[in-house]
C-alpha cells in the first residue's frame, strides 16, 4: 500500500519500554517540519506534551506525535490497574512517491493508511501486557504490529467504522476502530496532512482536532 515504511517507527526510547520523559524531549524536530502539526482543539484543557518525530530516508521530517492527558506508561502495569487517560495525535505529511534528495532512490508515498498504522503501533507501545514474560514481549509486539499493518491496509474493511469529528471546526470523516487496548482513528485534513490518533480512557467521540498555533510553546 502507499504508506510509510514500517522502519520509520521507532520503539519507545528508554530502556524497559518507557517513553523518554517530556522534560527531555525537544521541539527542534517539530520546528523542522514543512507541514502544520495537529493536536486536540481548545476544548481540551489538560496537559499536552511532545513525543517524537519520524523522518524519511532523506532526513526530512515526515510525521510526529503530540500527547494529551496523562502520559501513558507500561511501568508497573497490572491487571485492573488504572493506566491513565490519554489521547495521542499523529500528524503525517501527505507526500506522493518521490525521489530521494540524493537521487539514488524513491521514497514511499504516505496516505491515511500511514496515519492509521502509526496510530495503531503507537497504541501498542503502551499496552503490551505487563504480566507477560519479557522473553515473549518481542514476539507479541511483532504479531500485533503485523496485525495493525494489515488493518491499516484495509480501511474499508469491517474492522473499521466511520466517525465524523471536527478538524479546524469542519466536520471531517475518520476511520475508527476499537480494541481491547484502546481506540485508533485516521483521516485527512484540508492542510495537506493526514491525522491519526489513539488513546484509552478518553472517549474518541467527543474529540476535535486543530492546527497547533505555536509548537515552540511545548518546549
Amino acid at each position: 500500500m502507499e504508506t510509510t515504511s514500517r522502519a520509520v517507527v521507532e520503539a519507545p526510547d528508554a530502556e524497559g519500554g518507557q517513553q523518554v520523559p517530556s522534560a527531555r524531549r525537544t521541539v527542534d524536530g517539530y520546528l523542522e517540519a514543512p507541514f502544520p502539526w495537529y493536536g486536540l482543539d481548545e476544548a481540551f484543557t489538560g496537559p499536552r506534551w511532545l513525543m517524537q518525530v519520524g523522518m524519511a530516508a532523506d532526513g526530512a521530517v515526515e510525521h510526529g506525535s503530540i500527547g494529551h492527558g496523562d502520559e501513558p506508561s507500561v511501568r508497573h502495569e497490572t491487571a485492573g490497574e488504572d493506566r491513565g487517560k490519554f489521547a495521542v495525535v499523529v500528524t503525517v505529511a501527505a507526500n506522493p512517491v518521490r525521489r530521494s534528495a540524493d537521487g539514488t532512490g524513491l521514497l514511499e508515498a504516505t496516505s491515511v493508511s500511514s496515519a492509521a498504522w502509526l496510530a495503531g503501533v503507537g497504541l501498542l507501545s503502551f499496552t503490551w501486557p505487563g504480566q507477560m514474560d519479557h522473553s515473549l514481549r518481542d514476539d507479541w509486539l511483532e504479531q500485533q504490529t503485523e496485525t495493525a499493518w494489515v488493518l491499516a491496509d484495509d480501511l474499508s474493511g469491517e474492522d473499521w467504522s466511520t466517525l465524523s469529528l471536527p478538524v479546524d471546526g469542519v466536520p471531517t470523516p475518520f476511520h475508527y476502530r476499537e480494541s481491547e487496548f484502546g481506540w485508533v482513528l485516521a483521516g485527512s485534513t484540508r492542510e495537506g496532512v493526514h491525522v491519526g490518533a489513539y488513546g484509552r480512557g478518553m472517549s474518541a467521540y467527543g474529540l476535535g482536532f486543530a492546527v497547533v498555533k505555536d509548537i515552540a510553546a511545548y518546549e
